[in-house]
């Protein structure tokens, strides 16, 4: 994974030393508090709005146990339950997850129908649960060519939970970052030929308003698990300037005590977007 502007890559650990925190931690003043009063509560950094992850590691984290793959995969759906409860209690609006890319189906298909019976487990027993927490579900991806179960699986997802305002999740599947790009192009490719636009009028915005992500604002982070350091093919055009942190754990470990560390390590970033340091004296 290449290293742009304001996309930088690092190992941080859950378990590491917490220490460093207390830079990015306000305090409330003292002084401020009633007499005989107790110490300020501890006020965090606004979450970042947008946090997307990259899960990575069922298959090793098996394999070190003896385990078949498919059990960590098992274990990385209850892992993906947690972030959801994470994301929420943290304040982030809106987290994607990378479930399965459209690389993902040069794997063994007994693998592949392992993880399709996930999907569908996960979207009968855990329905239910994000529309009560008023999680809104949007897909991204390919939906051409799934079988008929998946794809009105992943329509009810969304249609259950169109009215919720609260988290967003996007789960992208059979998704592809430069699939998605080239759909993209080819939707104004046909809107110039149709006469509906001119060449002059394709610029960033109609390119972003053409992506499945049309609505949904770019990634402020990006987390990939197990220390693999690539982007996958993930989100390619609208991570341009998100911040990248990685973690050593395998996706079944990933935890709220993750979550937060990488969310803190985001928060000692500079974000510069190209111009000078908001830090700079």
């Amino acid at each position: 994974m290449g290293r742009s502007e304001g996309a930088r890559q690092i190992e941080v650990s859950a378990t590491g030393d917490r220490d460093a925190t207390a830079a990015t931690v306000g305090l409330a003043s003292r002084d401020a508090a009633p007499s005989g009063a107790g110490p300020s509560p501890v006020t965090r950094p606004a979450a970042p709005a947008h946090v997307a992850i990259i899960m990575d590691g069922n298959g090793r984290w098996a394999a070190r146990r003896g385990l078949p793959r498919v059990e960590g995969h098992r274990r990385g759906v209850e892992a993906v339950r947690r972030a959801v409860r994470s994301a929420i209690e943290l304040g982030v609006s809106y987290l994607t997850i990378y479930s399965f890319s459209s690389e993902n189906w040069r794997r063994p298909p007994a693998e592949i129908a392992d993880l399709m019976g996930l999907l569908k487990l996960f979207v009968r027993r855990d329905l239910a649960e994000l529309h009560g927490n008023n999680v809104r579900v949007k897909i991204i991806g390919a939906r051409e060519g799934l079988s008929t179960d998946i794809a009105a699986l992943l329509d009810e997802a969304e249609s259950r939970t169109r009215g919720n305002t609260g988290l967003t999740l996007v789960i992208a599947f059979n998704y592809g970052g430069r699939q998605e790009i080239l759909r993209a192009v080819r939707t104004l490719a046909q809107a110039v030929a149709d006469g509906r636009m001119s060449p002059a009028e394709i610029g960033l915005e109609a390119i972003t308003q053409a992506l499945d992500t049309t609505g949904i604002p770019d990634p402020d982070l990006v987390i990939r698990t197990s220390g693999e350091q690539r982007l996958s093919n993930f989100l390619t055009w609208q991570t341009a300037y998100a911040e990248y942190v990685i973690v050593p754990e395998f996706w079944p470990d990933f935890d709220h005590a993750c979550f937060h560390a990488a969310i803190d390590e985001y928060h000692r970033r500079d974000r510069r977007f190209g111009g000078l340091s908001g830090k700079a004296g």
